[in-house]
C-alpha cells in the first residue's frame, strides 16, 4: 500500500507540471487485528477514549487550477527539526486530499480560540459546502502560494514530503518552507479540542 502512495504521488508531478487526471488510491484493507481474531472494542469506544487526548485544530490549504481548497485537521503533529518536517493525517476519503496531492503544497493554519466559527466552516465535506473560502480573508503564502489565512496565531508553509498508508487514514509528511506567527493573533491562545468540544488553554498558576 505504501508502494501505490508513492506511485500516486510521483502520477500527480511537481506543482509547476500541468494539472492531470490521477486514478484514486485503492480502497484500503481495513483491518487492526489477524484474521480469526476478534475485534475488542468497537469505532465509539475508540472514538470516546481517544477523545481524552486534548489537541490544537488547524486548517490545512492548498490552491490548484479550480482555485483555493482546505479542511479542518485535529491530527496535526510537528515531525523533524533536521530537516523541517511536519505531518498531519486525512481520511483517505477526503475530497480536498487528492487536491492536495495534485498540487504537491499546502499550508497549515494552526486556529486560535477565537476562530471555532472558521474551523465548522472547513470541517464540512465539500460536497456540502462547496466554496469553503467564501467570506474568508487569506492570502498567499510566501514558499508556495497556498492560501494563508488572515488572524491566524501561525502558519507553516509546505511541500508534499512524503506520503504513508495508515488503515483508513494517509500519513502525510510535509517540508517546511516557511512559518510564522502572528503575535497580536496569538494573545487568543490556541482553539483546542477534547472529548467533541471545543476549548481554551489557561495557564496553570
Amino acid at each position: 500500500m505504501a508502494a501505490t502512495a508513492v506511485r500516486y504521488l510521483r502520477a500527480v508531478g511537481s506543482p509547476t507540471s500541468a494539472p492531470r487526471a490521477v486514478d484514486p488510491l485503492p480502497p484500503p484493507e481495513l483491518r487492526c487485528v489477524r484474521a480469526g481474531e476478534r475485534v475488542p472494542f468497537g469505532p465509539a469506544e475508540f472514538r470516546r477514549v481517544l477523545g481524552h487526548f486534548a489537541s490544537g485544530i488547524t486548517v490545512i490549504t492548498t490552491v490548484d487550477e479550480d482555485g483555493p481548497a482546505g479542511f479542518a485537521c485535529q491530527s496535526f503533529t510537528s515531525l523533524s527539526l533536521a530537516p523541517p518536517l511536519i505531518a498531519f493525517m486525512v481520511a483517505r476519503s477526503s475530497t480536498t486530499w487528492p487536491r492536495i496531492a495534485r498540487a504537491g503544497v499546502f499550508c497549515v493554519n494552526v486556529l486560535g480560540a477565537d476562530q471555532g466559527e472558521l474551523c465548522r466552516g472547513f470541517a464540512v465535506s465539500a460536497s456540502v459546502r462547496p466554496d469553503k473560502f467564501a467570506g474568508v480573508a487569506h492570502e498567499p503564502s510566501p514558499a508556495t502560494g497556498s492560501p494563508r489565512l488572515t488572524g491566524v496565531p501561525a502558519w507553516i508553509d509546505c511541500t508534499v514530503h512524503a506520503v504513508h498508508t495508515g488503515g483508513d487514514h494517509l500519513v502525510v509528511v510535509g517540508r517546511v518552507g516557511a512559518l510564522g506567527t502572528d503575535e497580536t493573533a496569538a494573545r487568543t491562545g490556541p482553539l483546542l479540542f477534547h472529548r467533541g468540544e471545543f476549548g481554551a488553554f489557561t495557564p496553570a498558576s
